[in-house]
């Protein structure tokens, strides 16, 4: 039986920018992460317990690529701050309201194309 998500894994062809994306953009942190026997790394959310992205990089892409999940999505907090860090580094995004539950999500794409919801509560305001 399923209980909740443990994480996602992503492939990434340029560790620094996917790091930078996750970590100095989204506020994650690179944390644990066992020998696997490949360079990678699992980020955690700040103070979390639990790693929620998997990261790997230096292997061959799968091929055909991955792709069958169209997005992640991620619980944030603090809209008016992430906005302000995407205008500033000019990063494209798409914010739109959830129609009736007025749920903020935040659209974008992280630097492998891999694409990224941010949902912030519907009592935030800009």
């Amino acid at each position: 039986m399923i209980h909740t998500m443990n994480h996602f894994t992503i492939t990434a062809e340029d560790r620094k920018a996917t790091l930078d994306f996750y970590c100095g953009l989204l506020g994650l942190e690179e944390g644990h992460r066992p020998d696997l026997g490949f360079p990678g790394a699992w980020l955690y959310p700040p103070g979390g317990k639990a790693a929620i992205l998997h990261i790997y990089w230096d292997r061959a892409m799968p091929s055909p690529r991955t792709g069958v999940i169209d997005h992640m999505a991620f619980t944030s907090s603090d809209l008016k701050a992430v906005k302000a860090r995407f205008d500033e580094r000019k990063i494209k995004y798409d914010l739109r309201r959830q129609v009736g539950a007025g749920t903020w999500q935040l659209f974008t794409h992280d630097p492998n194309g891999a694409k990224v919801e941010l949902d912030f509560d519907p009592s935030e305001s800009l």
